[in-house]
């Protein structure tokens, strides 16, 4: 499917819907939820749909972590040293992923995925 079609809009926006629904409930990266479906509904490549993930979550956050801060809700000094290593980290990954091919990237998403998942379940 072709980004920017009439047939995209609809499916993308309820992928964001979605994505910063659940993002602020449950305190999720959007790649979690955005990743995946962006592969199933919009037919991403998974490259595309983890860039695209990343360029979207931007205003996601941004919107999220204002409406986090009004509620007192963030410890600033973790955001920031957070920030700090994801900055640093962002660009290393970014390039890492333009390398690798389609297949092995799905898998290493999906261990991860499931990796997180036991995490979560055991924690």
């Amino acid at each position: 499917m072709r980004l920017g079609t009439l047939r995209t809009a609809a499916p993308a926006v309820g992928v964001g819907l979605a994505t910063g629904t659940l993002s602020g409930l449950l305190g999720v990266g959007g790649g979690i939820i955005m990743v995946p479906l962006l592969v199933a509904l919009i037919h991403l490549s998974q490259h595309q749909a983890q860039a695209t993930s990343l360029a979207a979550i931007v205003p996601i956050g941004a919107v999220g972590a204002l409406t986090f801060a009004l509620d007192g809700a963030i410890d600033f000094k973790v955001a920031g040293l957070l920030a700090l290593g994801a900055l640093a980290g962002a660009p290393i990954g970014a390039r890492l992923m333009s390398r690798i091919r389609e297949r092995p990237l799905k898998i290493m998403f999906g261990v991860l995925m499931i990796a997180v998942g036991v995490q979560l379940l055991v924690a």
